[in-house]
């Protein structure tokens, strides 16, 4: 249907692993970057609190953008850029990738014709420009294209799905050049107003900075809802975030507080222990998990637990001498590691060969909600 007011772009609406995002390709978009944003805010409703007037959700974790190309790399089989639109601001976030947005990159790139399917897993081999790195998804699919119906369960999205695996070994150091960006498992950081904390920086799928819970006078099994409703509390790993970045040699602390909002991230890490679950009540014990975690995201905590931070945290559980390594001990060189989140468990297989980490996978899975045409008033463009 022709709108003379509007443009119209192809658009599929995907979630992946437990978040939802806006998939377009590269060039259905201007390539001038100014554009390419006005038009992106523009099909997300952004700056709104609600996003009425477009597809975004009100919640960093439905607010989120991948653009898609087949690439020229002989690497890669598709160039993949993540997007944070923020809600609250003009700003769309390039500064990371997020792992659960990237499980939906195989399965799009194969039902869009970017990648030609091989039963029963297709390999995809993609390209990240946000980190300058080449991760992997296995995708299973049949001879109708990228299976979604499957036994595999995650928690935080409801029923089960097939899985997805993704390798994220070669994510390591992409935005600091290493794993530890300081050369310290441990650090001690100076919060005015705190004092000093002992942290973990580490840069794997995202950098993060882990503290304990206990250093931050938390039980560590608290709930978005807890920790979002405390403003201090959240003031103080605003704090803590902005600090670590400067160390990190990601960006100053004033510039990590107003551009760079998503990374690194920051968690807080305790003992195993018994917790019910965020979104659907269930009871999580101590035996089923190694540790317990909490992963803050663009200012409020993260209801489930991002991927790209499950690569992180599983590589910090499986480097010596770190907080998070302390909690679950040694396990020696090959492990799979489980997260005890707001919402249940989500494992990471981490395998180390000489001392160096070779393999960071962990599951998801992915569901193509929608595809059609999302309009853009063409004055956007003008």
């Amino acid at each position: 249907m022709y709108h003379p007011a509007m443009e119209r772009i192809p658009c599929v609406i995907m979630r992946g692993g437990t978040s939802k995002g806006i998939f377009l390709k590269g060039n259905d978009l201007p390539c001038d970057p100014a554009k390419r944003d006005a038009v992106i805010l523009s099909i997300f409703g952004s700056p709104d609190t609600r996003q009425i007037d477009g597809l975004g959700g009100a919640d960093p974790l439905t607010s989120k953008l991948a653009i898609i190309n087949r690439s020229n790399r002989p690497d890669a089989d598709v160039e993949y850029t993540f997007g944070q639109v923020d809600i609250h601001s003009a700003f769309v976030d390039y500064s990371s990738n997020c792992g659960n947005i990237s499980s939906g990159v195989g399965p799009f790139a194969i039902t869009e014709g970017l990648v030609q399917a091989q039963q029963p897993v297709t390999t995809v081999r993609i390209y990240n420009t946000n980190t300058d790195k080449v991760f992997i998804a296995e995708v299973p699919v049949d001879d109708k294209g990228p299976q979604e119906v499957g036994e595999y369960k995650i928690h935080g999205v409801p029923g089960t799905g097939a899985r997805i695996g993704l390798n994220m070994a070669g994510t390591i150091g992409a935005k600091t050049g290493r794993l530890l960006p300081t050369g310290n498992p441990i650090d001690t950081i100076q919060i005015d107003g705190f004092g000093p904390l002992t942290v973990s920086m580490l840069d794997a799928g995202s950098p993060m900075v882990f503290v304990r819970a206990q250093d931050l006078g938390l039980v560590g099994t608290e709930s978005p809802n807890e920790i979002d409703s405390d403003p201090k509390m959240l003031e103080l790993l605003e704090h803590i975030r902005c600090i670590a970045a400067e160390k990190m040699g990601i960006a100053d602390r004033a510039t990590a507080h107003e551009k760079v909002r998503a990374v690194p991230m920051v968690a807080f890490v305790s003992k195993p222990q018994a917790y019910r679950g965020y979104t659907d009540g269930k009871r999580i014990e101590p035996s089923e998990i190694d540790f317990v975690s909490r992963d803050m995201f663009m200012g409020i905590m993260h209801k489930t637990y991002s991927g790209t931070a499950t690569v992180c945290t599983g590589c910090a559980a499986m480097t010596p001498g770190t907080v998070v390594q302390q909690l679950m001990g040694d396990k020696g060189d090959d492990y799979t590691v489980r997260i005890g989140h707001p919402s249940g468990i989500i494992e990471c297989n981490v395998t180390r060969e000489n001392g160096r980490i070779v393999r960071a996978v962990f599951g998801r899975t992915a569901r193509r909600i929608m595809e059609g045409y999302v309009y853009v008033p063409r004055t956007v463009l003008d």
